[in-house]
């Protein structure tokens, strides 16, 4: 295993924030943490790189303790905060260089590995600007190159698509899977269900501290695969009409935005002519009407009771 954590407790005052946490993460791996804002995610990671003490259990990285051994094994770990870590007097060139510096680079070695760095994250065109005078996606794109300028062979991502524009993360997500090719191995942390989907090879769900299922994304559908969700488009939405789909048998959740509802629900078909009885005999017309495979919200939802967005 590259990194291993076991039975991992970390309080601040009377609250437990991370909650005997174990996890196992093998070489080559894009492994995801989903959880809501404040599940520990963060604490996790700053555990992880000897930023937070341990109060309870241990980590093993590159098969050695971090207790014993935190210096030699942070020197193999790259990492992309969630909080933006550059200097705004230094422009990107320096920027990198001087992480690199911090890893031991020097000389030529350190010269190449900085281009190399800026230009896996399309940065090369705009190594002489500012930091304060990028966008919000250049500066994690910059944050990227810091992180992986000494070539580490575990990198971790907390959070780094967060307040960025689309094509930007699009851009920080295909970089991941570059990186992964690349021979990383990658921890990436999100409060973003669809990027975990996407890029993770192997996912934990994480919940107020704690672990409640990991597997892949597959594994972890088929622990609800006898649920469905239903989207419908309705012309005329009510609190009476939500609060009489949520009394149907079957029905898990149900919750609105605009003219849209959205409904998790146990597969049954004799539910939807239910629902449209409802939304009729309330004077309402159905304008569209779709039913979804399970995503890793539903799992999430089934598991806590909440979704994503109630969590936070």
């Amino acid at each position: 295993m590259l990194l291993e954590m076991d039975q991992l407790v970390k309080r601040y005052h009377h609250d437990i924030v991370v909650d005997h946490l174990s996890l196992k993460i093998r070489e080559g791996e894009i492994f995801g943490l989903l959880g809501p804002n404040g599940a520990g995610k963060t604490t996790t990671i700053n555990m992880i790189t000897g930023l937070s003490k341990i109060d309870q259990g241990s980590i093993k990285i590159f098969g050695q303790d971090l207790g014993i051994n935190g210096k030699r094994i942070k020197e193999g770990i790259g990492l992309v905060p969630q909080e933006i870590a550059l200097f705004d007097d230094l422009n990107a060139w320096e920027n990198v260089a001087f992480f690199g510096g911090l890893y031991g680079l020097k000389g030529d070695l350190l010269k190449e590995r900085v281009q190399r760095s800026l230009k896996f994250v399309g940065l090369d065109e705009h190594q002489k600007k500012f930091p304060k005078k990028f966008s919000g996606g250049m500066k994690r794109r910059l944050n990227i190159a810091c992180a992986i300028v000494h070539q580490p062979k575990l990198i971790i991502m907390d959070e780094p698509t967060v307040g960025i524009d689309p094509q930007s993360r699009n851009h920080i997500l295909e970089s991941v899977r570059a990186l992964n090719r690349e021979g990383s191995t990658i921890l990436y942390t999100s409060h973003y269900m669809e990027e975990i989907d996407a890029i993770c090879s192997k996912i934990a769900i994480m919940d107020q501290g704690r672990i409640i299922a990991q597997g892949t994304s597959d594994e972890l559908k088929k622990m609800i695969s006898s649920e469905e969700r239903i989207l419908l488009t309705v012309s005329d939405i009510s609190y009476s009409m939500t609060e009489e789909i949520k009394k149907l048998k079957g029905v898990i959740d149900c919750h609105t935005k605009g003219q849209e509802i959205t409904i998790l629900a146990k597969k049954d078909s004799a539910l939807i002519g239910q629902i449209s009885l409802i939304i009729s005999n309330l004077g309402a017309e159905i304008h569209s009407l779709q039913v979804d495979k399970v995503t890793l919200e539903s799992v999430f939802l089934t598991l806590t009771g909440k979704t994503l967005r109630d969590a936070e």
